[in-house]
């Protein structure tokens, strides 16, 4: 009998014991409460002791969150809209404080962080355009955004926001085709101008190369005139020169070239009277027809 009870003591000190006992890790906040008040918080990691039955330990990731904002359509500056996709790095940084603006809830704390992401990406959208919020500030937007939700964050929820990124920018579905139209007409617009310009260049560039060519030509034609004439004054003056210095002798030559012109072909028939003077330099060497 004494062993049996001395078994079931030892039982309800091993339940107690266990009870008693619990472990933070490295990863986790906690935090301890009595009947469900906190009496102690941001507990350092390790092995701790507590009173069954009246202590409770709420545990909560202390590791890099993320949460993913629902996409909402914001307004830009010049009021075009957007479908915006973001999200949020955050941990707990105040425990205590923490627990008491979400009662220990991680999934409203994600919901209260991804709606003052929205609302200030909301405002940012509002004072740029869709140029500045699609590349040229937008790195520049998302630190000021981060920012703020950091200051706000850290005194409301102990949360420390670490980074907001925007994963996409869409235009909804009801704008889309209208800027798609926009964007191609402006295309064919400006690819028009360009043509019409490049008509413009070449219809120059070819008026001046059939300029040149007609100036090249009409050059080209006087300078040939202008040798062909020298070239015939020349061989003009050289024929006079040789025709004066033996004139028997330069006709003599030209009857022979005359005659091998003449009886060059067969088939060549020529009617002349025996003593035509065409035939003179073959009727004597002198040249002088019988009389």
């Amino acid at each position: 009998m004494k062993s049996i009870v001395s078994a079931v003591l030892v039982l309800i000190l091993v339940i107690l014991g266990s009870s008693s006992l619990f472990v933070v890790k490295e990863t986790e906040r906690a935090v301890l409460l009595q009947f469900g008040e906190l009496v102690r918080a941001d507990i350092e990691p390790g092995l701790h002791f507590k009173l069954p039955y009246v202590n409770t330990v709420r545990k909560f990731d202390g590791r890099v969150l993320t949460v993913d904002a629902t996409p909402r359509r914001f307004l830009t500056l010049e009021q075009k809209a957007v479908l915006v996709d973001s999200y949020a790095m955050w941990r707990i940084t105040d425990v205590e404080r923490f627990y008491t603006a979400t009662s220990g809830d991680e999934a409203r704390a994600r919901s209260l962080l991804s709606q003052r992401i929205n609302d200030g990406l909301r405002n940012k959208f509002g004072e740029r355009d869709l140029q500045e919020v699609v590349s040229g500030e937008r790195d520049a937007l998302m630190m000021e955004l981060t920012d703020e939700l950091n200051t706000y964050s850290g005194e409301e929820y102990g949360i420390a926001v670490i980074d907001v990124r925007v994963k996409r920018i869409d235009l909804p579905d009801d704008v889309r085709s209208s800027v798609y139209e926009r964007m191609t007409s402006e295309r064919q617009r400006e690819a028009q101008q360009l043509r019409s310009r490049g008509n413009e260049l070449a219809i120059g560039i070819q008026a001046d190369a059939d300029r040149q060519e007609a100036v090249l030509l009409a050059e080209a034609n006087r300078d040939a005139e202008r040798i062909r004439g020298d070239g015939d004054a020349q061989a003009a003056s050289i024929y006079a020169e040789a025709f004066t210095k033996d004139e028997e002798f330069y006709s003599f030559t030209r009857s022979l070239n005359s005659y091998q012109r003449s009886f060059s072909s067969k088939g060549d028939i020529l009617l002349l009277e025996p003593d035509s003077d065409y035939f003179r330099y073959l009727q004597n060497e002198q040249g002088q027809g019988q009389q």
